[in-house]
């Protein structure tokens, strides 16, 4: 009993809160499937890949010192951050480098990044919450449950979305030194405020104004993190605006299709009216070509024919224009 409540109260926050990630992108949406594959990678191998590690690293201080505490101070404030960020971040690298073509903006960046996190911190509840129903019962337990999930659900998408912010920065930039210096500057922010978090959380107990310290640095993160999904959100649409209104003058879609393409609440409106009707699966699709459409001809107007852009944007022009005729506006 007390480890199915544990696995519900870890596992369904999780999902919701990546049901919520996968709403906000609103234009382009990643792949259901490929989503899945990086919730599994921070769920499963991140953690078990993390405590691995972990356990050798506090191993070899403990011995080099003779001291336990030593070993778990080294821990929570080094070890934990780094072999846990690490692994989150490498399968926001795999899909960086094996399927770039998916990566097309910073909003992307932090999606990835975000349900990897929720994943792994899924995974680290159950064992966090199942050790503490063990020592102190169901009291213990919901104690717990407010502090790591209610009042923490977000920590780790924030730490991890810097790593997402950075490869997509790498990705969407034609200067060398940024994409290069990128992505290990946004592993190093989310290096920095994971070990700050575990720094204040591992020394709270003798001075309780570290835990506020703690809270307001996580709050103000999830609060940067909000704004700067927003104004991608916004980056988008202005994006789909420049890009799809040639495609209205071609014939490929109507004055009407194109003003909610541009716009997220008005795409949420055609997809309601269709959701149980028979044009659901073309009008999602008409709107998810757009927004990728409205992403390759950015990318051919930035960097050239590179993954083949070019015909890209021929092949889903022509999606597009099949489409039309059976997408609401």
């Amino acid at each position: 009993m007390g480890f199915l409540l544990t696995l519900l109260l870890s596992f369904v926050p999780a999902f919701a809160c990546a049901a919520l990630v996968y709403w906000l992108d609103r234009y382009e949406k990643e792949p259901r499937l490929l989503l899945g594959v990086v919730f599994f990678w921070g769920a499963v191998v991140a953690v078990i890949g993390a405590v691995i590690a972990q356990l050798i690293l506090a191993g070899a201080v403990s011995a080099a010192t003779g001291s336990a505490n030593a070993a778990d101070v080294a821990g929570a404030t080094l070890f934990a951050p780094v072999t846990e960020e690490s692994l989150k971040g490498i399968a926001i690298l795999a899909v960086f480098l094996i399927l770039r073509r998916e990566f097309d903006s910073l909003l992307d960046g932090i999606v990835y990044a975000a349900i990897v996190a929720l994943g792994f911190a899924a995974t680290e509840n159950v064992f966090y919450l199942y050790g503490e129903f063990g020592e102190k019962g169901f009291e213990g337990l919901f104690t717990l449950f407010f502090v790591r999930v209610v009042l923490g659900i977000w920590n780790h998408p924030f730490y991890t979305a810097w790593i997402g912010i950075g490869l997509a920065l790498s990705r969407l930039s034609r200067r060398a030194l940024v994409r290069w210096l990128a992505p290990p500057i946004g592993w190093a922010i989310a290096l920095g405020f994971h070990s700050l978090h575990n720094t204040f959380a591992t020394f709270a107990e003798g001075a309780p104004g570290l835990a506020i310290a703690m809270f307001l640095v996580d709050w103000f993160g999830w609060l940067a993190i909000s704004i700067l999904i927003l104004v991608s959100i916004r980056r988008e649409g202005r994006l789909l605006g420049t890009h799809l209104a040639e495609e209205v003058g071609l014939g490929r879609l109507s004055a009407a299709q194109y003003h909610t393409a541009i716009s997220s609440w008005a795409q949420s409106g055609a997809r309601l009216r269709t959701l149980f009707g028979a044009g659901r699966r073309p009008t999602r699709r008409f709107y998810q070509v757009c927004g990728e459409l409205a992403h390759k001809k950015e990318q051919l107007a930035r960097f050239g024919d590179e993954g083949r852009n070019s015909a890209l944007v021929e092949q889903l022009r022509t999606e597009l224009a099949g489409l039309s005729g059976q997408a609401i506006a």
